[in-house]
């Protein structure tokens, strides 16, 4: 029902409404009140002459009075044939009226009731069928079409995923010239799964491919198919895929489909059971006994893992598209994509802004070019400078600064000291990556953080650099130990850390004595989303023989942060009464002051309005070259 037939029957139902109502007051009260008397005294007031007229209707007598022309009403019995006689020598003027042929306001107003109650009726199915829930069509898709209307997203819009996107422009061209690949023997592509960390931009690729491809677009949750009806899921499943052969050619996306896809054969209970048959249909849909040509299935997942078997055979997901985080040029890419429509200004380098920033995803650079944006809107700022980049980012990294929480001076040394021992035992090493800022102004969950950055993208981690790691979380420790004779709670992370890393070396990556051996076996439990359990398949003296080992890469690294700390006394006092004067040091000053030098007047921060530069900096086309700079390793 479209808009104008909605609108009309709306003005029909109130136009009648409001005639019946006023019939009913027309009939109730409108005019003089007819009063009812019995049959004796209706006779006898005609007997009187006192009646001026009736109206007879069947067994109802409605007439006037002749003195005052009131009305009124009555019975007449049925076995009184009489009462014409007599009306007749009073001289009443009779009128005789067929009871079949009432008013069509009567009728109207004896189906008044029966009306109002359809209309009512009508109009609580259209509401509830036009909501979210549909009342009665719970077992149709909720399947979004996206109409060519909307704004467009393009692989313009899309940077950093260059492997992803030609992937993708196959599909697009296999939907635009079937015919060219159908000549030679080729198969369009039934499927593409989109795999790749959260914020990798796998549901803005499927948007880019619904902007490139020109045809239509069916865009859904993967929760959407899960319902508590038993074989609602499975019905949504039909459907979607009745409307996307009605379209074809057309694409259907389904985000976060492990929502739906998750393995078989592990189920307790009948969500299970529920959440299996509609697997089933989705597997039938896409490579069963009937034909679907013309419609290609994306999906995206963090979970590839957790995913049945049978729906990742070819044949269904015929492609599987890796969307990674990042190199540092497609950083870059990233970064000139989302600031676009940001004035910057000159001292603005997005180059060593992607060097900065290892191991964030698309998201994570979108948020942080924000949080620089909103930096420099609060310092009323025409354009960004690099120093709002900087605080995005080590807001991003670091965390928000917690200005209000106010930390006493012995609390202060205490963090300055053991902030001092990782960056001194960072930078003395010759494996570490360099060490890019150290702060004791609390962030996140931290009293104090020491920021390293690596010069190159790492993928690989040699041993060497496993027992540098180890060596840098035990130098806090030490430091509060050896120069303030102490030992606090702050370097409980820094040990469980350590421990953790050191019992990978001995039981995954076989770097110890015990040889190039795997230790405790893994347990996928399906049933609990297919989480890692570790099972125990050695011997007691194995298990001896492990222990000894991670104690012993712990010592390892313990006595060579110590060794580093007694070496560098004066470094690491010169160090602490620094970061208690300025509170964040970057890697220059903690370069100068590695070698004994005085460290240069703090740096004043831009202040509100200023911009810096008068120039803005519009993104230049290409890309320059990259400059040496040190980047952060990817978050295990």
């Amino acid at each position: 029902m479209n808009s104008t037939v909605k609108t009309v029957v709306f003005w029909l139902v109130i136009v009648l409404s409001a005639f019946l109502l006023w019939q009913v007051v027309k009939a109730g009260g409108g005019g003089q009140k007819e009063k009812e008397v019995n049959f004796s005294q209706f006779m006898s007031d005609v007997d009187k002459g006192n009646v001026k007229e009736v109206t007879i209707i069947g067994m109802e007598v409605r007439g006037k009075y002749l003195n005052d022309n009131s009305g009124f009403h009555t019975t007449v019995p049925a076995n009184y044939p009489d009462m014409i006689k007599t009306l007749r020598d009073k001289g009443v003027n009779i009128s005789i009226r067929d009871v079949s042929n009432g008013s069509w306001p009567t009728w109207l107003l004896n189906l008044a009731p029966l009306i109002l109650l359809a209309a009512l009726w009508f109009f609580m199915i259209r509401q509830m069928q036009t909501g979210g829930n549909k009342a009665l069509s719970f077992g149709k898709s909720r399947a979004r079409l996206l109409s060519m209307q909307q704004k467009k997203v393009t692989f313009k819009d899309v940077a950093g995923v260059d492997e992803a996107k030609e992937e993708l422009r196959e599909i697009i061209e296999f939907l635009r010239e079937a015919q060219k690949f159908q000549k030679l023997g080729g198969r369009i592509p039934k499927g593409v799964l989109l795999v790749g960390p959260p914020g990798t931009g796998k549901t803005l690729l499927a948007r880019a491919v619904a902007g490139e491809a020109n045809v239509p677009f069916f865009s859904i949750s993967g929760s959407d198919f899960v319902e508590m009806f038993v074989g609602v899921g499975a019905s949504r499943v039909r459907d979607l895929f009745e409307q996307g052969k009605k379209n074809a050619p057309c694409i259907i996306f389904i985000d976060e489909i492990d929502a739906v896809g998750r393995h078989r054969g592990a189920g307790l209970g009948g969500g299970h059971d529920e959440r299996e048959q509609t697997l089933n249909q989705l597997l039938v849909e896409m490579d069963g006994f009937e034909s679907n040509e013309g419609v290609i299935l994306m999906a995206a997942t963090n979970r590839p893992d957790v995913l049945d078997p049978a729906l990742l055979r070819p044949g269904r997901f015929d492609r599987r598209v890796v969307v990674s985080r990042p190199d540092v040029r497609g950083r870059e890419e990233i970064l000139r994509v989302h600031t676009r429509k940001i004035p910057l200004a000159e001292d603005v380098n997005l180059s060593v802004l992607a060097r900065g920033t290892p191991g964030f995803s698309g998201a994570d650079l979108a948020n942080m070019v924000n949080e620089a944006a909103l930096s420099a809107a609060r310092q009323n700022r025409k354009a960004v400078l690099q120093y709002d980049f900087e605080l995005a980012k080590d807001k991003v990294l670091m965390g928000v600064e917690r200005k209000s929480l106010i930390l006493s001076d012995e609390e202060k040394k205490v963090t300055a000291y053991h902030e001092g021992g990782h960056a001194l035992v960072a930078a003395k090493l010759p494996h570490s990556d360099p060490v890019h800022k150290v702060t004791i102004i609390p962030r996140g969950m931290a009293l104090g953080v020491t920021m390293q950055l690596p010069i190159d993208d790492r993928h690989n981690y040699t041993k060497e650099y496993l027992e540098t790691g180890i060596a840098i979380l035990m130098g806090g420790r030490l430091a509060e130990e050896l120069f303030l004779g102490q030992m606090s709670t702050g370097a409980g992370n820094d040990i469980e850390r350590a421990t953790e890393m050191a019992r990978k070396m001995v039981c995954e990556w076989g770097m110890s004595e015990l040889g190039p051996l795997t230790f405790g076996k893994k347990e996928e439990q399906i049933f609990l989303g297919r989480e890692i359990a570790q099972h125990r398949d050695y011997s007691e003296a194995t298990a001896i023989q492990i222990d000894e080992e991670v104690r012993k890469a712990i010592n390892r690294g313990y006595g060579t942060a110590k060794g580093i700390l007694l070496e560098n006394k004066e470094v690491l006092h010169r160090i602490a009464a620094a970061l208690l004067e300025r509170e964040v040091l970057d890697a220059n000053e903690i370069k100068l002051l590695m070698d004994g030098q005085e460290l240069p007047p703090v740096k004043v921060a831009p202040s509100k309005g200023d911009d810096g530069v008068q120039q803005v900096l519009k993104p230049e086309p290409g890309r320059p070259g990259l400059a040496k700079g040190g980047e952060r390793p990817a978050p295990a």
